[in-house]
């Protein structure tokens, strides 16, 4: 069995601890299940590491001091006086947090408590505010040229004339992108610029602006002794904000590059990758009101983070959901994505799609239709609820309109376009059915048919439409099973009498 990616990487650094794997989201939009793939790339390495007994830290840094950089698609048109502003700088677009940033990060810092990862947490702005970036602030002044150099030489494009390494904030309109560095003093630690809006001024180094992208990520690499930090694979490209970074670090900071653990995009099947400023996303907190914490790490984790992954919340969902259950997939990536510690859950979650749409929101009917199958109701009820509730969002965003069924409860109309042979064998079912199990009956259903010599195809067919109307459903014999077994004989006796 081949060694899984996070062990792999934990065995090439065992032997240079302790380790700081970093890992850092914009909460400029909402964040995706695509964002979480950094985060839990980060923290499979740090269980990895943790398990060969390598002391390690995970931190997680929200760059809530970024700047807005445009009017994203969910956002209103007022939003565009905000442009250039930084995120924890900017009202809540809904007025029910703190910041525009804060808006976008609460929710995901409360995912990553759901799925059980438990970083230490920054924020960008208070880190500036805290002047835990002045003296790299400091350097990257007096060592600017230098910068320069290496930015032109890595990217083969030079930094225009007047580049400062940092972004100074307009004390009048609160931007970033408008105003241009005119001096420093580094005794004082303070700025001064000028901005477009008509203003100047002078501003502390600590808060009153930040290191652009590009020096800003290799400054903190020192502060916080990172070694290892995932990132996506627009910072790998050659030239790129990682080429330029592992430069400045080494050359100006004096500090080692982290290990690098390049992840590709995930993708929305059938619309592309998913990206904030695009509003192609399926958000965390949506993805764990259908599926478990645990489902939803075995999702990325299983994969290869320089695989991209082809994200379908229709039926595959419900096949990984199942994988997960029963254990079927990468044992090591069900280890690393195990957060309950619980064992298999017994009831496929296919079977769960039937019993929830029999039950129709009643608990205990849920609980009846499930034991009739044969299942375990008493040990773990809350989870069964829970996959009941996750069940029941999958039915309403995500599910194919041919998994969906509704139970009639007299006997359709449709019913009277069967044959006389369909009919009959309806009845013979009715009277073989007794207190067969759901795969008994799955077989017997097929029995039948070959009795009657019919089509096996169409006598399911006649089955669904005796109880659904329609000519597809789900599982016969699972379905059947799940049913009170006095109801599926009497209506499969009034189906077999019902006139041509």
């Amino acid at each position: 069995m081949s060694i899984h990616w996070a062990d792999v990487i934990a065995e090439r650094l065992e032997g240079s601890g302790p380790h700081t794997i970093a890992t850092g989201i914009t909460p400029s939009g909402p964040v995706h299940i695509g964002n979480m793939r950094e985060v839990m790339t980060a923290e499979a390495v740090y269980r990895a590491l943790l398990d060969r007994g390598v002391e390690a830290r995970l931190i997680y840094i929200a760059d809530n001091f970024d700047r807005l950089r445009r009017l994203y698609p969910f956002l209103p048109e007022s939003f565009k006086e905000h442009i250039g502003k930084p995120l924890s700088q900017i009202p809540c677009p809904e007025g029910c947090c703190a910041s525009y940033a804060d808006h976008f990060l609460n929710p995901f810092l409360k995912s990553m408590e759901r799925l059980g990862i438990k970083p230490e947490i920054y924020r960008a702005d208070l880190l500036y505010k805290e002047g835990r970036y002045n003296e790299a602030i400091k350097t990257a002044f007096s060592r600017k040229d230098e910068i320069a150099r290496i930015l032109k030489e890595v990217s083969g494009r030079a930094v225009p004339e007047g580049w400062s390494p940092f972004d100074a904030i307009c004390s009048v309109c609160g931007r970033t992108n408008t105003t241009r560095v005119t001096g420093f003093d580094l005794d004082a630690e303070t700025v001064d610029y000028v901005c477009s809006c008509g203003s100047q001024g002078t501003v502390p180094m600590a808060g009153g602006g930040k290191l652009v992208w590009r020096v800003d990520w290799p400054a903190r690499w020192p502060i916080f002794q990172v070694t290892v930090e995932p990132f996506g694979k627009d910072h790998a490209t050659a030239g790129g904000s990682y080429d330029t970074g592992k430069r400045i670090s080494e050359e100006i900071y004096n500090y080692p590059a982290p290990f690098p653990v390049v992840y590709e995009w995930i993708h929305l099947k059938g619309v592309g990758a998913m990206h904030s400023s695009t509003g192609i996303v399926v958000t965390i907190q949506e993805m764990l009101d259908v599926v478990p914490p645990e489902v939803l790490r075995y999702l990325i984790i299983r994969n290869k983070p320089e695989k991209h992954i082809e994200f379908d919340p229709g039926l595959p969902l419900l096949s990984l959901v199942d994988e997960y259950d029963q254990r079927k997939g990468d044992e090591r990536a069900i280890e690393l994505s195990n957060v309950s510690k619980s064992g298999p859950f017994e009831i496929p979650f296919r079977h769960m799609v039937t019993a929830v749409q029999i039950a129709r929101g009643d608990e205990e009917q849920l609980f009846v239709a499930l034991e009739r199958s044969g299942y375990d109701v008493v040990s773990r009820r809350e989870e069964i609820l829970a996959r009941a509730r996750n069940v029941q969002v999958w039915l309403e965003k995500y599910a194919p309109p041919y998994v969906k069924f509704q139970l009639q409860e007299k006997l359709p109309a449709a019913i009277n376009n069967l044959s006389a042979a369909e009919r009959q064998g309806l009845g013979l079912l009715a009277q073989r059915i007794d207190e067969k199990t759901a795969a008994e009956i799955h077989d017997l259903v097929y029995a039948v048919a070959k009795e009657m010599n019919l089509d096996s195809k169409k006598f399911f067919q006649a089955v669904y439409l005796a109880f659904l109307g329609d000519r597809q459903g789900p599982k016969v014999g699972w379905f059947l099973a799940s049913l009170d077994r006095d109801f599926v004989r009497s209506r499969l006796e009034a189906a077999a009498g019902s006139p041509d």
